[in-house]
């Protein structure tokens, strides 16, 4: 964790909590990503899924500490480590390295953000079928500085993002150039959405980036985990249309 912290995290951190049937989330430490000469703050969650032939399913992976992979192994054994977009790889490479027979999978025609070389043995990006298709569906949304894959495990009705909807709580945001920006810019709960300068990252791409949000409303999830900020716990499927309104609304900044 950041030595002065500038959001406060979900605690406990780094241990699983159950969602739904076969599905958990793990909150880990604040990290701080480099952009645009800044070090901007971001709390992270993983989300994991048992797979109906028992292998567990690792989106987003957060830090690997001793004791979460430890309850992680009373559920499963690790088959699949998901780098979602290019900005989720932090902890991918020690997941790795602990786990060498799992297979690692991500958006393979996009660098890691941090310029570390991940090896992905599936692309997220291609059509599939993929291991998990059985019982999780996805979606790519491809944009030019980044692309993301939304995944939803059908089984619990439960839509997996990273940051193409962000929600950060103000109460746990501790500094305060980082709660003015975002009162300026969003998204604060409970108006999650995209980021505006994400958002810029989709402008060339406006057709499949509606296709992907009619995609997700088909799915009619009824919660929306995501990596940053209060997650959804019901009212899934209205809460994605609220946080994307502004593709059909044509706008791309607010």
């Amino acid at each position: 964790m950041a030595n002065n912290p500038a959001l406060r995290v979900y605690d406990p951190i780094n241990r699983l909590k159950p969602v739904a049937g076969d599905i958990w989330i793990v909150d880990g430490p604040e990290v701080r990503m480099h952009y645009c000469g800044l070090r901007l703050p971001f709390t992270t969650r993983m989300t994991i899924v048992r797979l109906p032939n028992g292998a567990m399913w690792l989106h987003s992976p957060t830090e690997p500490t001793r004791q979460l992979r430890a309850e992680i192994a009373t559920l499963g054994p690790v088959g699949f480590l998901i780098s979602p977009n290019r900005l989720h790889t932090t902890w991918i490479a020690a997941w790795q390295a602990l786990y060498p027979d799992a297979v690692t999978a991500g958006v393979a025609t996009q660098p890691a953000w941090s310029g570390e070389k991940i090896q992905f043995r599936l692309d997220l990006s291609g059509a599939g079928p993929f291991p998990w298709s059985d019982a999780i569906a996805q979606v790519l949304v491809p944009g030019s500085m980044f692309s993301e894959v939304v995944f939803c495990h059908a089984p619990s009705r439960t839509l997996i993002v990273t940051d193409v909807i962000e929600n950060f709580e103000r109460d746990r945001i501790l500094s305060r150039w980082l709660r003015i920006l975002l009162d300026v810019t969003g998204p604060l709960h409970p108006h999650g959405t995209m980021p505006p300068d994400m958002r810029l990252s989709f402008r060339r791409h406006r057709p499949a980036l509606q296709a992907a949000v009619a995609q997700m409303r088909n799915w009619a999830p009824e919660r929306i985990i995501l990596a940053h900020g209060k997650w959804y716990e019901n009212n899934g499927a209205r809460e994605l249309e609220r946080a994307f309104r502004w593709v059909e609304k044509g706008s791309v900044l607010f």
